[in-house]
């Protein structure tokens, strides 16, 4: 099991990009929260398989909500053993 910390930076806020997330960790199974940052960021933590982790990255990096415009990411992986998240939120 796999956690996953995502910073993702650029227009994301206000462009229903939280709630686009949601629905992909939970398409996905991924455990977790989404959540706006003050300075502007969206920070994803989410638990699961690698290979969903690694779809939700990449959903993240290069799509996005559809008015969000990413302009960089940055990735913080871990192993873990037992997962701290039973379902996945937005978090204020």
């Amino acid at each position: 099991m796999k956690r996953i910390r995502i910073l993702v930076t650029g227009r994301v806020q206000g462009v229903f990009f939280r709630v686009y997330t949601r629905n992909l960790a939970n398409d996905l199974s991924i455990g977790g929260y989404v959540r706006n940052l003050r300075d502007g960021r969206v920070e994803i933590v989410a638990e699961g398989s690698e290979d969903s982790l690694k779809l939700l990255a990449a959903w993240a990096k290069n799509k996005g909500s559809p008015y969000s415009k990413v302009h960089s990411t940055k990735e913080e992986w871990e192993e873990i053993e037992k997962t701290q998240y039973s379902s996945f939120q937005i978090t204020y």
